[in-house]
């Protein structure tokens, strides 16, 4: 499956599991980790977790499983596909953390930038 295939697969469930503010980064020119982050929002650790489980589930019938899982129970749950990490947040603590301006505003990997004068 790649890695388009994964996000796909993981987007619907996040769809059908009324995740909120879905986003897809494409990370790929920016690190090694990974080739796409996507974040999304529950309104609850219940949800939270709820949507994490769903996704945990749906993709092991596809024969795929995450190489690590973190945070249960702490409104922050990652799922590292290798390829592909899933991040199901709280927006409270999503909005904390930015992920998405972070990775938005990060220069590709490897440039090289001026030290200010």
């Amino acid at each position: 499956m790649t890695s388009q295939d994964k996000v796909e697969k993981i987007i619907a469930v996040l769809d059908d599991m009324k995740s909120e503010s879905i986003e897809t980064l494409d990370v790929r020119a920016k690190t090694s980790l990974a080739d796409f982050f996507i974040v999304c929002s529950g309104n609850s650790d219940r949800h939270v977790d709820a949507i994490a489980d769903k996704v945990l589930e749906h993709m092991a019938t596809l024969k795929s499983k995450p190489l690590r899982r973190e945070g249960a129970g702490s409104g922050w749950i990652l799922h590292d596909y290798g390829d592909v990490v899933l991040h199901v947040m709280l927006e409270e603590q999503r909005q904390f953390y930015d992920l998405e301006t972070l990775w938005r505003n990060m220069r590709p990997e490897g440039t090289v930038t001026e030290a200010p004068v």
